[in-house]
C-alpha cells in the first residue's frame, strides 16, 4: 500500500497528515456557517489539567475542526465524541508527564532532527529556509511553531514511555502451538436448525387471546399526544441560486486572501514496486532483475497499469493499476521523490533502488506549485461567498419568521409567502415519528415538544442546509388505547412470544429424543418431521451454509466427538447439532504460521498490558491531584456544538 513510503513512526505520520492537508479546506472552514445561538465556553477556559499543563477549550476546538476539515466525522455527532477527546488528551499530556518523570529526554535537536525527516521541503539542500516560511507553513492549519514543536516533543516522550511498558512481552512456544490448535482445528457436526415460521400456525393467537391480554394490560396502551403543526422550511440552495457577486467582488475577496490560494508542487503518478524488505539478500538480484524486465515491458507498449495490478507488492495501489493519486513532495522516500518530481507528464523513470525494494515510477501529470490565478479559483470563491451569504439570510428569515408567526399565528401560509418559506401542515405528529418533509429530527423534536397550542418553535438546523420552525394549531392529549387501535401490535407481540417459545420446546424435544435413542440426531429429526444436515469442515472463524457463522458450534469444539449438544440460540433459531468428528490442523502449516501467530498474541497482549498500564496511570494520577478534569466545562461545550 501506499503507506509503505510513510513514515512508520505514528507520531510521524499523524502530524505529517496535519502539514500536508489542502489548503482550501481552510477557507471553506472559514466560510462555511452555523447557525450559533451562543458560545458558552470562552477559548481560554479550562477543561482540564494535568501536572503544570493545561487543556483548554481552543485545544478542542482546534481538534474538532481538524476532525471537521478531515471528514473524519460528521459535525452532527462531534458533540458525542467531545468527552472522549478530552479523555485521550487528558491521556496523552498524562503519559509525557509520567516520561518526564522516569528521567526520559527530548533534546532541541532531537525535534529539529523529525521536523527535517518529516518535512524535506523545509531543508532544500540541507539548508532550513528559515523561521517564517516554516511559521507561514503552520500557520496555514492553525498551528503555532511552539504548539507543533510541544506535541512532537510529547508524543516521541509518550513512544518512549509505552515501549517500556509494553516491552518483554512473552509468548511460550506451548502457547503458539495451542493458538494454531484453535485457529485451525475444524469440526464436522449434524446439526438442526429450529426457525419461528416452522411454528407460526401453532403459535396463532385467537381473538379471545388478544382480548385478553389487552384486559389485561389495558393501562399499559397509551395513545401519546399528537399535535398537529404548521412548519416552515427554509431552503438555503434556494437562496444560493438567486445570489450573484461581480467580477469586481470576487477580485477583491480574492486580492485579501492570496494565501488561501497558495498551492504546493505536485505530480500524479503510478507505481510498480517490487519489496526486498523482509526478504533475504540472496534474492536481490533476482528482484532486480524482475523489475528491469518490467520496465522493458512498459518501454515496448506494454500496458503499466496490468503488469502493476499483476506484480506490485503495495497491494493498496496495485488494485488501482499502482495509481498513488496526487503526491506533494514529502510523501514519498528521497530517492522515489527526486524521480518522481523530475519526470515529465507521460515519462517513465528507470528501475530507482529504495530502502525497501525496487521501483518503477510513471508522471502522468505534473502542477507547479504557487498562487493558484483568479480565473482559476474564482468559480470557488463565488461559491463559498454565496454559501456564507446565503446561510446569513436564512439566519435573518427564520428569525423574521419566528417573529412574524408569534404576531400572527392564524396565518402561517401567508408568513410563508411573504419569506420564500416552504408550509408544510403536519398533523397527528407524535414524540418519535419522522415529520413530513421535517424527517426524524431529534433537534425538531426537542424542540416541538414543551410546545402549547398557539405557540411558536424556534428555528432548527435541518440536513441539507435548511432551516425549520412550527406552530402548534392543535393538541390531542395523551388517552388510553382502545382495543381496535392496538389489536394489531398486540397480535404481533403474542405471536413473536409464542414462537419463540414453541422453537425452544421443540427444540429440546427433539434433543431428548435424540439422547435417549443413544445421540442418534438424524432419527429423532425424522421423526418430528425435521431434516438432519451435515456441515462441511468448518473451523472456529468459518461459516456453515444454512447455519452462519461458526460462532454457534463453539461448545462442540471443546467436546468429544459422538456428543450431542443442548439447544443453543442463534439469530435465526435454536440449533440442535451432535459433534461427528474433529479434524487436527495440517501440522506442516505450523511452521509457516508460527510467527504470525506469535506476533499476533504478542500485539494483543501488549495493547491489553498498554490499556491497563494508561487506565492505571491516569487513576493513580487523579489520586495524587496531578490531573483535574471540569467536568462543567466540558458539558458547556458539548451544549455548545449541540446548538450549533
Amino acid at each position: 500500500m501506499f503507506d509503505l513510503f510513510r513514515r512508520r513512526d505514528r507520531a510521524v505520520r499523524i502530524l505529517l497528515g496535519a502539514i500536508l492537508l489542502m489548503v482550501a479546506a481552510s477557507m471553506l472552514l472559514y466560510l462555511v456557517p452555523n447557525y450559533d445561538t451562543g458560545n458558552t465556553s470562552s477559548p481560554d477556559q479550562v477543561v482540564a489539567q494535568v501536572g503544570k499543563e493545561t487543556i483548554t477549550v481552543n485545544d478542542i476546538q482546534k481538534l474538532i475542526q481538524s476532525n471537521l476539515r478531515n471528514q473524519r466525522l460528521p459535525a452532527e455527532i462531534i458533540p458525542n465524541y467531545i468527552p472522549q477527546m478530552v479523555q485521550d488528551m487528558v491521556t496523552e499530556r498524562a503519559l509525557a508527564y509520567e516520561a518526564e518523570r522516569l528521567g526520559f529526554q527530548v533534546t532541541d535537536q532531537d525535534v529539529r532532527d523529525m521536523v527535517k525527516q518529516m518535512v524535506p521541503t523545509l531543508f532544500p539542500d540541507g539548508n532550513f529556509v528559515g523561521k517564517e516560511a516554516y511559521a507561514a507553513m503552520l500557520a496555514q492549519q492553525n498551528i503555532t511553531i511552539p504548539e507543533f514543536e510541544d506535541s512532537l516533543r510529547r508524543q516521541v516522550l509518550i513512544d518512549h514511555l509505552r515501549r517500556v511498558a509494553t516491552e518483554n512481552v512473552v509468548v511460550s512456544p506451548a502457547e503458539i502451538e495451542q493458538e494454531f490448535q484453535n485457529k485451525n482445528e475444524k469440526l464436522k457436526v449434524q446439526w438442526v436448525l429450529l426457525k419461528s415460521d416452522m411454528y407460526a400456525k401453532e403459535s396463532e393467537p385467537t381473538e379471545q387471546d388478544l382480548k385478553a391480554y389487552y384486559d389485561a394490560n389495558k393501562s399499559a396502551f397509551q395513545t401519546p399526544e399528537k399535535k398537529n403543526l404548521a412548519v416552515l422550511i427554509g431552503d438555503q440552495a434556494k437562496l444560493q441560486a438567486a445570489i450573484q457577486f461581480s467580477d469586481a467582488e470576487l477580485q477583491s475577496v480574492y486580492n485579501q486572501m492570496k494565501d488561501q490560494f497558495r498551492v504546493m508542487e505536485r505530480v500524479k503518478a503510478r507505481h510498480i514496486l517490487l519489496m526486498t524488505q523482509g526478504k533475504p539478500p540472496s534474492e536481490d538480484a533476482q528482484i532486480k532483475a524482475k523489475a528491469e524486465d518490467l520496465l522493458k515491458q512498459i518501454k515496448n507498449g506494454a500496458d503499466f497499469a496490468g503488469l502493476a495490478k499483476k506484480n506490485s507488492d503495495d497491494k493498496g495501489s496495485a488494485v488501482k493499476g499502482g495509481d498513488l493519486d496526487w503526491i506533494t513532495r514529502g510523501q514519498l522516500g528521497p530517492e522515489l521523490e527526486q524521480v518522481a518530481f523530475s519526470l515529465k507528464p507521460g515519462q517513465t523513470s528507470d528501475v530507482v533502488k529504495t530502502p525497501i525494494g525496487y521501483d518503477i515510477i510513471q508522471v502522468l501529470q505534473h502542477e507547479n506549485g504557487g498562487l493558484q490565478p483568479f480565473e482559476q479559483v474564482k468559480g470557488q470563491i463565488e461559491s463559498q461567498m454565496r454559501t456564507q451569504k446565503a446561510a446569513i439570510q436564512m439566519q435573518q428569515i427564520a428569525d423574521k419568521a419566528e417573529t412574524a408567526l408569534k404576531n400572527d399565528p392564524a396565518h402561517p401560509e401567508k408568513v410563508a409567502a411573504d419569506l420564500g418559506m416552504q408550509l408544510v401542515r403536519a398533523d397527528g405528529v407524535e414524540a418519535g415519528k419522522p415529520v413530513p418533509e421535517v424527517g426524524a429530527s431529534q433537534d425538531f423534536e426537542q424542540a416541538i415538544a414543551p410546545l402549547k397550542k398557539g405557540e411558536v418553535s424556534p428555528a432548527v438546523a435541518l440536513p441539507m442546509n435548511r432551516v425549520a420552525l412550527a406552530i402548534v394549531t392543535d393538541v390531542q392529549p395523551p388517552r388510553p388505547s382502545t382495543f381496535d387501535e392496538v389489536k394489531g401490535q398486540i397480535r404481533t407481540a403474542l405471536l413473536a412470544s409464542r414462537t419463540s417459545q414453541a422453537v425452544r420446546k421443540h427444540a429440546q424435544e427433539l434433543y431428548e429424543k435424540a439422547k435417549a435413542d443413544g445421540n442418534d440426531l438424524e432419527k429423532a429429526a425424522k421423526s418430528m418431521g425435521l431434516t438432519a444436515k451435515t456441515a462441511d469442515d468448518v473451523t472456529t472463524t468459518g461459516s456453515v451454509e444454512g447455519l452462519g457463522s461458526a460462532t454457534s458450534l463453539a461448545e462442540g469444539f471443546r467436546r468429544p466427538d459422538g456428543s450431542l449438544i443442548q439447544p443453543v440460540g442463534t439469530p435465526d433459531g435454536t440449533l440442535v447439532y451432535k459433534v461427528l468428528a474433529h479434524l487436527p490442523p495440517d501440522p506442516v502449516q505450523f511452521a509457516a504460521q508460527r510467527n504470525s501467530i506469535r506476533d499476533q498474541i504478542k500485539s494483543e497482549r501488549a495493547r491489553d498490558r498498554e490499556t491497563l498500564f494508561e487506565a492505571g496511570l491516569r487513576d493513580a494520577l487523579t489520586k495524587q491531584g496531578k490531573i483535574k478534569i471540569r467536568q462543567q466545562a466540558i458539558q458547556n461545550l458539548v451544549a455548545q456544538y449541540r446548538t450549533s
